[in-house]
């Protein structure tokens, strides 16, 4: 079974369309990875996936059933934008007002749950105001987790934090879908913290989703290729690219793609007068890859 099935799922402002025709599959289980540039349409289905939103036309399924079927809505919690708390309340009294808008049952004990999920049991007296920008994002997710949802919708819950901030997001979402069972949702630009937890990828550009994939797929399409330097680096990649087709000089070293065989690109360079001070083999990242991938729709490359 699928947490997220959208078909053909169209939403349009004005006559504009923010999302055209989308095709979205996501697992259970999954840390979903859901990439596009600022208006490609990501924001958008997630507010229709919420039920925010109404779509123009298209059909949403969450756990085999349609997405404003009372029952499996109890099982969405969502972080989109902020977490909508009061400044001058403590985190405490901004998750108790959520648990009672829920109806919970035991919300001290709800409470105290999520809090021990995101890592702040000791901030909970402390006002919302007073709380760093990565503690807000925790708050907003310990909210979003009231009542135990199977599905979590995160907008860019890692935009702005510093890096011990990225490190906490990243083992909180993966406890979530680990220890929890919960699949996760998540939307971001910061495509080199995402990539160390996703396990789905979704590309979406213009409103449509160009491609879906899983962590391994990525791994297995990412290019291959192998940095070096030299002392004559503009020589050698002249010398290279005779031999060795397309190779690139980037972040101070040249990359010669779609080889892994170092020996002989350090023999063949020594032959020709140059030699080698450093030599590694490397795959793209999957910031890299979208952006060949986007390069590539566009008739770039």
């Amino acid at each position: 079974m699928n947490a997220i099935e959208i078909r053909n799922l169209s939403k349009s402002f004005r006559g504009m369309y923010a999302v055209d025709r989308l095709n979205m599959t996501v697992p259970v289980g999954a840390i979903y990875g859901f990439i596009g540039e600022n208006g490609s349409g990501k924001s958008t289905t997630e507010k229709l996936l919420c039920g925010h939103l109404v779509p123009d036309s298209g059909e949403i399924k969450l756990f085999g059933r349609e997405y404003t079927d009372a029952g499996v809505r109890v099982r969405v919690g969502a972080l989109i934008e902020n977490a909508g708390c009061f400044p001058s309340s403590s985190v405490w009294n901004n998750l108790m007002m959520q648990a009672i808008n829920l109806n919970l049952k035991n919300p001290e004990e709800e409470i105290r749950r999520v809090l021990a999920i995101v890592r702040m049991e000791d901030s909970a007296q402390l006002k919302f105001k007073k709380c760093s920008l990565g503690m807000k994002q925790r708050i907003g997710i310990a909210m979003a987790l009231l009542g135990d949802p199977a599905l979590l919708i995160l907008d860019e819950p890692i935009n702005g934090l510093d890096t011990d901030g990225m490190r906490i997001m990243r083992e909180i979402l993966v406890d979530i879908t680990q220890k929890y069972g919960c699949t996760v949702l998540i939307s971001s630009h910061i495509l080199g913290e995402l990539e160390k937890i996703a396990t789905h990828y979704g590309i979406i550009r213009q409103g449509r989703m160009i491609q879906e994939l899983s962590a391994q797929e990525m791994e297995s399409r990412a290019r291959v290729f192998v940095s070096l330097k030299t002392e004559d680096m503009q020589g050698a990649k002249a010398v290279l690219h005779e031999r060795f087709g397309q190779v690139r000089e980037e972040e101070e070293y040249l990359r010669v793609y779609d080889v892994d065989d170092t020996e002989s690109i350090v023999e063949y360079l020594y032959k020709n007068g140059h030699v080698v001070r450093e030599i590694k083999k490397n795959k793209i990242g999957l910031e890299e890859y979208y952006i060949e991938l986007m390069s590539k729709k566009e008739g770039v490359l």
